[in-house]
């Protein structure tokens, strides 16, 4: 019991310090808030004179010129979907004029002309011009391959100024036999003629 009564005694303690330490924070606060406004307070107020004039004046412009500026956009925008409305209209009958110019000067060309190419008629045209292209392709890649093996060619005289014969072996004048060396002359006296 006496347990009971001590924890109870404890606790109520416990609230009693916790109570009076609440009380000395507000005491605190109130104190140091009271100090600052004393001081602040009168360089807040100058400094709202001073500024309050020139922001109210920046507001009242700015309140008219957004009336101003809010004013010509509507005017503009109410310009734009008039001009729009009348473009669109304008447009769309020129256009149907056109395309009825159109076909009145394409039916005049097709009289002109007379009656239509076959196409039988065409595609003959376009063979003609495809075996004419192949023709003459074949003609420059015939060239083309003769002209590389115009450098392994012979050369003739008149390009070179050399001789053939030039080129040919040369008998020799002298040979050698097992009896020794013969000359041609020598040759030509043991040879029975």
């Amino acid at each position: 019991m006496f347990a009971t009564i001590r924890r109870r005694s404890r606790k109520a303690r416990m609230r009693n310090e916790l109570g009076q330490s609440v009380d000395h924070f507000k005491r605190a606060a109130s104190i140091a808030a009271s100090e600052t406004s004393a001081t602040v307070a009168p360089k807040i107020n100058a400094a709202r004179e001073r500024v309050q004039p020139a922001a109210s004046a920046a507001r009242d412009a700015a309140s008219q010129s957004w009336d101003s500026a809010l004013a010509a956009l509507t005017a503009a925008s109410d310009n734009v979907r008039q001009v729009g409305k009348t473009t669109r209209k304008a447009t769309r009958k020129e256009l149907k004029a056109e395309r009825k110019q159109a076909r009145k000067l394409q039916k005049k060309a097709e009289k002109a002309v007379g009656r239509k190419k076959s196409r039988a008629g065409r595609l003959a045209g376009w063979a003609l011009v495809g075996t004419a292209v192949g023709v003459g392709a074949a003609y420059v890649a015939r060239r083309r391959r003769e002209a590389q093996w115009d450098e392994y060619e012979p050369a003739t005289s008149s390009r070179t100024g050399a001789d053939d014969a030039a080129f040919e072996p040369v008998e020799p004048t002298a040979y050698t036999t097992a009896n020794g060396t013969v000359t041609e002359q020598s040759k030509s006296k043991q040879e029975p003629r």
